[in-house]
């Protein structure tokens, strides 16, 4: 059994990773956030040491260090710009880090990341879940033997939101990284996991709602469009009361991937608890590609 401590357990994306943990045989022994909105917890235990300052979560992983609660691993599920500090803080602690994407906001911040894994020696992962999405995984391999040079592709993902999300620190592009970086990323590290290297990216419109543009990769022309306004979900979602839409067409054929998403965290966690997780690395291509649209 594995001990983890989680951090921005009151979050949207906590419970997933809390659900990954027990899912494979291990436990959360501390947990931290600002906000105290996490009674999720005790769902699966009540042994849980909780903080609401960093300074004495930080201070009690380090006092577990040598005794049967020693953590193992820190996952990260904090707003984008606190990425870095927090991993960071991990590797210090000797601990492997879990982090949620984006993994960090800048490409410089990837190479310090790769500094700090040199120095501590320890390992950094992030969640790539649509790589282990069965779908996407079919469509890879389809792809990779396939002998067509260049795909036209249609990406559009539709997250409805209500005015919280503007108000919220995923609003603020300054400290989120954008809607590009919020809800697009996974979408883009896709894109390059199926069709490869980045040749040429333009931004075409963009606005707090929505924004869209063209990737041009080895084997792909991609066309994409990314919102959290309900008002560009297609008429078809609309009549199914749907509100998020996830489309992408490949020469014109749909690909299916809207279900399977219950379990992704789990099959991350588990990939990972086998070393066989995505890290630093993997994560930079598309935050290269962020990067650049916000700049």
């Amino acid at each position: 059994m594995m001990n983890f401590a989680l951090i921005g357990v009151a979050g949207y994306i906590a419970p997933r990773h809390i659900q990954a943990i027990n899912d494979t045989g291990n436990r959360v022994v501390a947990a931290m956030d600002v906000n105290d909105s996490v009674g999720i917890l005790d769902r699966y235990t009540q042994d849980v040491a909780f903080y609401k300052d960093f300074e004495r979560f930080e201070a009690y992983v380090e006092s577990l260090i040598g005794t049967d609660k020693q953590v193992d691993y820190i996952s990260i599920c904090s707003p984008n710009h606190l990425h870095l500090a927090h991993i960071k803080i991990g590797l210090r602690l000797g601990c492997n880090v879990i982090c949620e994407k984006p993994l960090v906001l800048t490409t410089d911040e990837v190479s310090e990341l790769r500094d700090f894994e040199s120095k501590y020696k320890k390992k950094v992962y992030t969640v790539l879940q649509l790589r282990v999405h069965e779908s996407i995984v079919a469509l890879r391999e389809k792809i990779l033997e396939s002998n067509i040079e260049k795909y036209d592709v249609e990406l559009q993902y539709i997250t409805s939101r209500g005015p919280w999300y503007h108000e919220s620190w995923k609003g603020n592009a300054q400290i989120s990284g954008g809607l590009t970086t919020n809800i697009g990323i996974h979408f883009f590290d896709m894109l390059v996991w199926l069709f490869g290297d980045v040749i040429k990216s333009d931004l075409l419109e963009s606005t707090k709602y929505m924004s869209k543009g063209s990737l041009e990769l080895q084997r792909a022309k991609v066309n994409w469009m990314l919102s959290v306004d309900r008002e560009y979900l297609p008429d078809t979602a609309v009549k199914k009361n749907m509100t998020t839409y996830r489309s992408i067409k490949i020469n014109n054929d749909e690909v299916e991937f809207s279900g399977g998403f219950t379990d992704l965290h789990t099959r991350v966690y588990e990939d990972i608890l086998q070393g066989r997780g995505y890290g630093v690395q993997d994560a930079e291509v598309s935050i290269s590609i962020v990067e650049k649209l916000r700049d």
